[in-house]
């Protein structure tokens, strides 16, 4: 219970802030476009950039903790595109977006302040090492998937060049791809821009859970209840524990199996509401997926943490 009070619900309040202030009138619609598109945009970018940037990555990088995450994380987005095909009869540009759903989590907004609370600054290092990626390696499976499902009329030569420009369209792989330049070539930058950079730091994690919660209001719930409660079950229950059996296989250190496991317990993240709208498909499963999983996960990351070491 104490992990409950402590950790996960002050997360929760501050989207509940957000959701509340969006309901009753306090915070408009176009409030919450401009902050999502300023946290999005720029502040979380800033965050990846100064965390990548500043990362030891030979002592970070660890194979076993990238493999058994991604691991997991694909054979989700496998479940995800196949049930959607043969349990729910759906298409399959539909299907690669609900697979998208079981695959992205919200590693930014949820996993970074409940992995912080949970176990202090200190435990970040290997969610920044999962996150580094992330974003790269889901839009790369999802953009790649759709691309060669709408592809009808065959002809692969430009789907490289649709996949890169689609992914480096994205502000977060623009921030991760900056601070890994700034980290492998030892760019020294002056004191003034990182204290200028810190400043959106700061403002990133907060606003942007404020601004979830205002996002969160518009996706009531409508319809597809089965494909929903479906990408709940894939991203809530089936990746999380798909994830400490492979880090229990390969040995993971205590600290990484917390980031690897709270990562990969989190609700599909607003991007997989992004990805099925930028297609114009599953929109209202991916919308609704996201509303629900974040809601049951209070009580999903709880046992979480009540389990692991």
């Amino acid at each position: 219970m104490a992990a409950l009070i402590d950790v996960i619900l002050p997360v929760f309040l501050v989207i509940g802030f957000g959701y509340i202030a969006v309901w009753k009138g306090y915070f408009s619609d176009a409030g919450v476009d401009g902050l999502m598109k300023f946290t999005q945009g720029f502040a979380i970018p800033c965050l990846l950039f100064r965390a990548i940037s500043t990362l030891d990555l030979e002592q970070n990088f660890d194979v076993a903790l990238l493999g058994s995450y991604y691991t997991a994380a694909f054979a989700c987005f496998v479940v995800g595109l196949l049930g959607g095909r043969y349990l729910f009869n759906r298409d399959w540009e539909d299907s690669v977006a609900i697979g998208f759903c079981c695959l992205f989590a919200n590693s930014l907004l949820l996993g970074l302040p409940i992995t912080e609370r949970a176990y202090g600054v200190s435990a970040l290092e290997a969610n920044y090492a999962i996150i580094a990626i992330h974003s790269p390696f889901c839009y790369l499976v999802g953009i790649t998937a759709m691309e060669i499902v709408r592809n009808h009329s065959g002809g692969i030569a430009a789907l490289p060049g649709k996949v890169l420009n689609a992914m480096f369209h994205n502000a977060l792989i623009v921030g991760i791809s900056l601070g890994f330049v700034v980290n492998l070539g030892g760019i020294p930058l002056p004191v003034v821009f990182t204290d200028a950079v810190d400043l959106m730091v700061r403002a990133a994690l907060p606003a942007a859970l404020f601004g979830l919660g205002g996002v969160l209001y518009r996706y009531r719930p409508e319809g597809d209840m089965r494909t929903i409660l479906f990408v709940v079950a894939v991203s809530l229950v089936l990746q999380p524990a798909l994830v400490w059996w492979l880090a229990q296989a390969n040995d993971l250190s205590d600290g990484a199996l917390r980031s690897a496991i709270l990562t990969s317990a989190m609700a599909p993240g607003i991007n997989a509401y992004v990805f099925a709208n930028m297609y114009g498909k599953a929109r209202r499963v991916a919308a609704s997926s996201v509303l629900v999983a974040t809601g049951l996960s209070i009580l999903t990351v709880w046992l979480w943490l009540a389990v692991l070491p």
